[in-house]
């Protein structure tokens, strides 16, 4: 799996969305400008330790990440869509991309993609999720269909036995 970030702004939530990424052996792509140095302390701290074993591929523009992955699926997280995450088969190889925080994928790039436009149904008048509650959800969506191939599904207790 891929997560595409198109210029984020919070590197907090670039640094969690990295952790995330870590976890489930996902590669993060980040598409500038960037509202954030990638050497922040705040990118860093939310990403803890892990950053360092991230893949994470930089790119100038969409132009330019389009023409690096010519043959990708690329899904479009965006709150405009009209058919729920859920809705779509995801493969292995998908990248799924969300825009910035403040003003989420530019509607010309959700137009060349719109038969690939997936939302998070919320209710009422509410516009949005935290960016990388947002990313988890749909990211872990795609690895459920996937079947969690290759993850720890069953965990240890640290001072006790499940047995006991």
């Amino acid at each position: 799996m891929n997560i595409v970030l198109h210029q984020p702004e919070i590197p907090q939530n670039t640094g969690n969305i990295g952790r995330t990424c870590v976890a489930t052996n996902t590669a993060l792509h980040l598409i500038r400008p960037l509202g954030f140095d990638t050497s922040d302390k705040s990118l860093k701290r939310a990403g803890m330790d892990y950053w360092k074993d991230l893949e994470v591929h930089y790119y100038d523009n969409f132009d330019e990440f389009v023409a690096a992955h010519p043959n990708a699926r690329i899904i479009m997280a965006t709150t405009k869509a009209r058919q729920t995450y859920d809705s779509i088969e995801y493969k292995d190889d998908d990248f799924i991309m969300f825009g910035s925080e403040g003003s989420g994928i530019p509607e010309e790039i959700l137009l060349k993609y719109k038969q690939n436009c997936v939302r998070i149904p919320m209710i009422g008048e509410y516009r949005s999720l935290n960016l990388s509650n947002s990313v988890a959800i749909v990211l872990y969506e795609a690895l459920r269909q996937q079947g969690f191939e290759g993850f720890v599904t069953q965990g240890e207790l640290h001072h006790h036995n499940w047995s006991e």
